[in-house]
């Protein structure tokens, strides 16, 4: 059977080569014009030498026919005139030279011009990746380094070259260079004198400002037009406004007391007219699942077609960016549109998915595209992640009305803060501006940042309520880890099924699945918001009965309900994360356990209201009327657990949950089933949800997680000098650079002597940058290369290039010191040396596979090792 060619991976591949043949053919023309510039310049040399002679020659004869002036007067007369023809000759020497300078510069930036247009389509073309596969379609280098005009390396083979870093895609940035470049800006803005040296510094203090607020601003702004409108398309799926079609429910019956019917909501049954029950039934179902599908199917084909790094929760990919990893991409302005309007046909659509989590990414696309509007300013890589991590924290703040958490969030869950309480800073201001930006928008009118709010009549909590919630605590653990272990399943059935290379069939046969299960089973028909604000409310003081929730006489059928949704969405949420649409996990795994919670307080409640003098409810209430149980804050307590079980977060998931329903007397009973439910799941994987994802793409991220060694030195990883590929700093000819160039896929090249003497590090893409435009001459190809102290100006001087600055250490050090100092120092590279001689290195990827086997889901850093040059590939995509 023959293999079909996607005809737009067939046009990539052939703009590719196209690309790729432009830029040979301008390649060979430059170094044609300069051969042939060469060629003119040393005629008209060897011309201007002959004419002379010649008048030399002429000269000679007249002086020999002279017989008038005395032998002294003609050696005076002829050392003049030599004197003369020499000066003249030296002086239009020196301008043919220039002349020829001149021109082989001017010949230099047109073709420099030439190739950069036929580069930057080129590199466009590396940046974009099979829709199908996720895979880069062309491996991008780890960076590219541009070679600055320089005349002394047409004019001489010594040359010092001036370059500049950028990353492309799927590279890792070098923090120590860039934080050295950040702290040298910094350096010389202070430097300044008087009133120039005093604003300066506050008008560049001032841009990073106008990003951070502004971040803070348009989340706020967009998270509230965001609940809108997944209000309006998810209720449209059951009916419409009579006096006005954009009204949501809510707003078309504001002003109803609960349990009264609203007759201005109208089903679509009764809006065409439909009265018999069983044909307003069927079309109710009808259309209901044919607007879920509708909706889905459009987020999953606008992410596939514009956006295909919109889908998913975007978490995993931001940690990986905090840590390093460059992917611009997954921050433009296509994907920041498509992600926000997805977000809403997804989760209006009526999948087991969450708009929270996706927040996240939404706010760093924001941020991120601010800074560039002052991307002279705001270039620094280090920076720039200063600014997403600020970014982060705001996304959080507005998913859950929790500024607090969003701060704590970031440095929990992101490995974000801990190092740099500027950045702390930067993160709470941009969570409270965007809180406050969302209180002021009041999308529904509440004047409330709390979500869900607990009511009660008591707040107070009894000891023998410990042993229910510990039953949900350990529940919630044993869960959260399987609904990892699904959801991970499902993701590798996905990648190795035909469902990969049909994605938008997946998504509408798993949506039609979802709808039709959801429409018969109440409690999922409805948004995950509004069953999980209903399922924190307490029934005794409610004015209404959500569903027959609060119905005494069926307690039996709604534990029974409630455990069967449970059951249902977390199936349901397994599949859902991963598929081609915005998705979120928060809210999900929130109403998982706000279900089980809320049916394990029906259970007590039950017990005590058939045994109400059982010993163990002494303390409650005699009065009958003063409920002793509140089955909302099971529900509460039964969420934490569940998300506790899933991110495997603590300290900041308890702030997020008492910011998200104001039980701030409940915050023990939430630290205690947090708790134990983080040390259950832990027993079966200490992995979250967003960790186990970095670990299927490969994401080159190194986590602040302990480790402990078991007495082993760093000799134990190092890499020894014998199997490294070295540079000799004192002579080696360009010809065997390029080899090294050509054959070694790696990063870089420890720079020693002869006698193993360290002289530090020079990167693969340092030495293409510097040997490229050198090999035009191929007369060059034997040319002596120094990379330090180059003896005289017949070789070549390549000391600019080699970083001297490396950290060295003895290999007989501990192995836990080791994985702390790439952890903190966010290095690439280690030197062990002994008295300045090489012992060998340690490499960022070396410390990843020994945290692999502490820690499983860091993942793979191929970029950063002498193994690899190539940025690490996405080699698991769950499509």
């Amino acid at each position: 059977m023959a293999t079909t060619v996607n005809p737009g991976i067939q046009t990539l591949f052939d703009a590719e080569k196209d690309a790729k043949r432009v830029v040979e053919e301008a390649r060979k023309y430059r170094a044609q014009r300069l051969k042939d510039a060469r060629t003119e310049a040393d005629k008209e040399i060897e011309e201007y030498k002959a004419m002379k002679e010649e008048e030399f020659k002429a000269f000679e004869a007249s002086r020999q026919g002279t017989t008038q002036n005395s032998q002294s007067a003609i050696d005076k007369e002829t050392d003049e005139k030599l004197e003369e023809i020499t000066k003249s000759y030296e002086k239009n020497k020196d301008a043919v030279v220039k002349k020829l300078i001149d021109r082989v510069t001017v010949v230099k930036a047109e073709i420099h011009r030439n190739l950069k247009k036929v580069e930057r389509s080129h590199d466009s073309f590396e940046s974009w990746d099979d829709p199908w596969t996720r895979e880069p379609l062309v491996a991008p280098a780890e960076e590219v380094y541009e070679l600055h005009d320089n005349h002394e390396l047409l004019s001489t083979p010594k040359a010092r070259l001036d370059t500049k870093v950028t990353y492309r895609d799927g590279s890792t940035i070098d923090w120590l260079r860039e934080e050295a470049a950040e702290r040298s800006r910094r350096h010389r803005l202070r430097s300044f004198r008087g009133l120039r040296g005093l604003l300066l510094p506050l008008l560049e203090s001032s841009r990073i400002w106008l990003v951070v607020v502004g971040t803070g601003v348009g989340v706020g702004i967009t998270g509230a037009w965001l609940d809108v409108l997944v209000h309006w398309f998810s209720d449209l799926r059951e009916g419409r406004c009579a006096y006005g079609f954009f009204y949501n429910q809510v707003a078309c019956c504001s002003g109803i007391d609960p349990g009264e019917v609203c007759t201005d909501w109208l089903s679509w049954s009764q809006w065409f007219g439909v009265h018999t029950i069983f044909v307003s039934s069927l079309l109710q179902a009808i259309i209901y699942i044919s607007l879920a599908i509708a909706f889905s199917s459009s987020a999953a084909f606008l992410v596939l077609t514009y956006a295909p790094y919109a889908f998913h929760t975007g978490i995993p990919e931001i940690k990986a960016i905090l840590g390093g990893y460059v992917f611009d991409e997954f921050l433009g302005p296509w994907t920041l549109l498509i992600k926000s309007l997805g977000l809403v046909l997804s989760v209006a659509s009526g999948l087991s998915v969450g708009k929270e989590g996706p927040l996240v990414h939404v706010s760093c696309c924001m941020a991120f595209l601010l800074s560039k509007m002052f991307k002279k300013h705001i270039r620094n890589e280090a920076l720039k992640r200063r600014i997403l991590a600020a970014a982060a924290a705001a996304g959080i703040s507005v998913a859950f009305g929790s500024p607090l958490g969003g701060v704590l969030f970031g440095l929990e869950e992101l490995d974000v803060f801990a190092n740099d309480s500027d950045v702390l800073w930067k993160g709470f201001v941009t969570s409270a501006v965007a809180a406050m930006t969302l209180q002021y928008v009041d999308p529904f009118g509440t004047s409330k940042l709390v979500l869900f709010a607990v009511s009660s009549g008591s707040d107070t909590w009894r000891a023998f309520e410990l042993v229910p919630w510990l039953c949900l605590a350990v529940m919630g653990g044993v869960l959260g880890a399987l609904l990892i272990r699904l959801n991970v399943a499902a993701a590798v059935f996905r990648h190795n099924s035909y469902l990969r290379g049909n994605p938008i069939l997946e998504v509408v046969g798993a949506t039609a699945f979802t709808a039709g299960v959801s429409y018969l089973i109440v409690f999922l028909r409805v948004q995950s918001s509004e069953l999980v604000a209903n399922l924190f409310q307490d029934c005794d003081i409610s004015k209404g009965d959500y569903h027959g929730l609060c119905n005494p006489n069926a307690l039996v059928e709604n534990i029974f309900l409630l455990i069967l949704t449970a059951a249902i969405k977390i199936g349901l949420t397994a599949w859902s994360f991963g598929m081609m649409v915005p998705a979120g996990i928060f809210l999900p795994t929130i109403a998982i356990g706000a279900c089980l919670g809320r049916a394990m307080g029906l259970i007590v409640q039950g017990i005590h209201r058939t045994y109400p003098d059982l010993w163990i409810f002494s303390t409650c209430p005699p009065d009958p009327l003063v409920p002793c149980i509140n089955p909302g804050f099971y529900a509460v307590i039964g969420a934490s657990a569940m998300l506790g079980g899933v991110t495997r977060m603590t300290i900041s998931l308890v702030v997020i949950l008492f910011e998200l329903t104001g039980a701030l007397s409940h915050v023990l009973p939430i630290m205690i089933s947090v708790m134990v439910s983080k040390w259950v799941a832990d027993a079966f994987g200490k992995e979250g949800i967003y960790s186990r994802w970095i670990a299927l793409h490969k994401y080159p991220w190194l986590p602040y997680a302990e480790y402990r060694d078991k007495g082993e030195t760093a000799a134990n990883v190092m890499i020894p000098l014998e199997s490294l590929v070295t540079v000799d700093a004192y002579g080696c000819s360009l010809r065997e650079l390029a080899r090294l160039v050509t054959d070694y896929n790696y990063h870089g090249f420890p720079v020693t002597a002869s006698d193993r003497e360290l002289i530090g590090y020079v990167t693969k893409a340092k030495l293409k940058a510097a040997i490229d435009p050198l090999f035009s001459d191929e007369s060059m190809s034997e040319t002596v290369v120094f990379m330090k102290n180059a003896v005289n100006s017949s070789t070549i001087d390549l000391s600019g290039l080699v970083d001297e600055a490396v950290i060295q250490l003895r290999k007989e050090i501990p192995q836990e010191l080791v994985v702390r100092m790439f952890q903190k120092m966010n290095m690439r590279y280690i030197f062990f040396t002994r008295f300045g001689k090489l012992d060998g290195i340690v490499t960022k990827t070396d410390i990843v596979t020994v945290m692999s086997s502490h820690v499983p889901y860091v993942g793979a850093l191929a970029s950063d090792q002498q193994h690899s040059e190539n940025a690490p590939k996405v080699v698991f995509e769950a499509r």
